[in-house]
C-alpha cells in the first residue's frame, strides 16, 4: 500500500509575539487522509499555530506546501475561524454568504454560474439549512451562522479544511451536528480542528496533536491521563464513561509546563 501523499511540511517554525516566544522548534507533516485534533493549554500556541499554516502571520523556518493544495501556485485551504469576521448587520443572504467562498475561483467581478448556485444546494443540504438560504444572514442563530461559514469554507472544494475552535459560543445540539458533518467531509479532504473538547474530539479525529509552546504529533485518536501527564500540561479531561486507556510516548519539551503562555 502506498503512502499518503503529504500535503503540509512543517520544519523548525518559530513565532514570536513581541518579546516573546509562543512557538518554536516546531516540526509537523499533515498527510491527505489526516483528521487531526490539537489541543493544549490555554496560551499554548494552538491558534497561532494554524495562523502560521493559514500564512497570516509572520514566522521563522519554512512551511511547504504540496501542490495537490495549491491553486495558481498558492495554498488552497478552506478555514472556519473561532469568530466569523463578516458584519452580521449587512444585508446579505445565507446564499449569497456561500457564494463569496467561490470568489477566489471567480474573482472579485467575476460571475457565478448555474453549478455554483447547485453547490449552494448541495452544502446548505449537507447542513440541513436549504430551506433557510434566502433568509438573512444576521436573522440565524449562531449554530446556523456556523454551519453557513462552515458551507462558505468548503465551498471551492479545497483539499485541506482548517477549523480552529468551530464549538466555541454553540450549543450542544450543534456541536454533535458539526461532529457528524466533519466525519463524513473526512472522507473527502484533510482536516485539521483545534477544540479544547477533549472528551469528545477523541471519538471524532484520528490523530492529535499536543500543542504547547512546542508541538507533538501522535498517531492515536486516544486521549487519556497518562498521556496528558507525559505532555506535563495542565489539561484536564471531562467525560462520562470510561476512557480508553492507552500511554503514549513521553515528549522531550515541555518539562513540566516552564513555557511561556500568552
Amino acid at each position: 500500500m502506498s503512502s499518503p501523499k503529504r500535503y503540509i511540511t512543517i520544519r523548525n517554525l518559530k513565532v514570536r509575539y513581541d518579546n516573546l516566544t509562543v512557538l518554536e522548534h516546531v516540526d509537523l507533516d499533515i498527510y491527505a487522509n489526516d483528521f487531526i485534533g490539537i489541543i493544549g493549554p490555554n496560551g499554548g500556541g494552538k491558534s497561532t499555530l494554524v495562523k502560521a499554516i493559514m500564512g497570516v502571520l509572520p514566522y521563522s523556518g519554512t512551511i511547504e506546501y504540496s501542490p495537490d493544495i495549491c491553486r495558481g501556485g498558492k495554498p488552497h485551504i478552506g478555514y472556519l475561524p473561532q469568530v466569523s469576521s463578516f458584519d452580521k448587520s449587512f444585508p446579505i443572504s445565507v446564499g449569497e454568504v456561500i457564494l463569496s467562498g467561490m470568489q477566489s475561483e471567480r474573482g472579485i467581478l467575476g460571475r457565478y454560474d448555474k453549478q455554483d448556485k447547485m453547490r449552494v444546494d448541495e452544502l446548505l443540504e449537507l447542513v440541513s439549512l436549504k430551506e433557510l438560504k434566502g433568509r438573512a444572514i444576521g436573522e440565524l442563530s449562531g449554530g446556523q451562522q456556523q454551519r453557513v461559514m462552515l458551507c462558505r469554507a468548503i465551498a471551492s472544494k479545497p483539499k485541506l479544511l482548517v477549523l480552529d475552535e468551530p464549538t466555541n459560543f454553540v450549543d450542544n445540539r450543534f456541536e454533535n451536528e458539526l461532529y457528524n458533518i466533519l466525519h463524513h467531509l473526512s472522507d473527502k479532504m484533510a482536516i485539521v480542528m483545534v477544540s479544547h473538547d477533549l472528551g469528545t474530539i477523541s471519538s471524532v479525529v484520528r490523530t492529535i496533536v499536543c500543542v504547547n509552546r512546542h508541538v507533538h504529533r501522535h498517531d492515536s485518536n486516544i486521549i487519556t491521563p497518562e498521556q496528558l501527564q507525559n505532555y506535563n500540561c495542565p489539561i484536564q479531561i471531562i467525560s462520562h464513561g470510561n476512557i480508553p486507556h492507552t500511554v503514549l510516548g513521553s515528549h522531550e519539551h515541555c518539562p513540566h509546563c516552564d513555557s511561556e503562555h500568552i
